[in-house]
């Protein structure tokens, strides 16, 4: 059953999809348009079992959409405001404090 999250679950799900680099890339590649398994895998250098693995995270998380053509299963972003969202947080520019030191900080790992 599919539920609509309230904003606070969103952040987690999109932050949680971005955690990953193999989900971030797929993101982006989504961006240019829709996208099939085998045709991301041979892109971005991966196993199309590990695309397709990202590919129903990202699907679980409300982030993507897919859409059945035949024996094939097309993958585009979810929601325009979603693409339009990646588009201007992939321009902002971030400063990384490099001595971080707080518990759990993804970058102090």
């Amino acid at each position: 059953m599919l539920t609509i999250s309230p904003p606070e679950a969103t952040l987690v799900s999109v932050g949680k999809a971005l955690s990953d680099p193999t989900r971030a890339k797929i993101l982006l590649t989504l961006l240019d348009g829709p996208g099939y398994p085998a045709e991301l895998a041979h892109g971005l250098g991966l196993t199309r079992t590990n695309v397709s693995n990202h590919l129903a995270c990202l699907r679980g998380c409300g982030l993507i959409a897919a859409t059945p053509e035949g024996r094939r299963t097309r993958y585009d972003i979810s929601d325009p405001h979603l693409t339009q969202g990646i588009r201007q947080l992939i321009q902002a520019v971030v400063a990384v404090d490099e001595g971080c030191t707080i518990d759990g900080c993804a970058c102090c790992a």
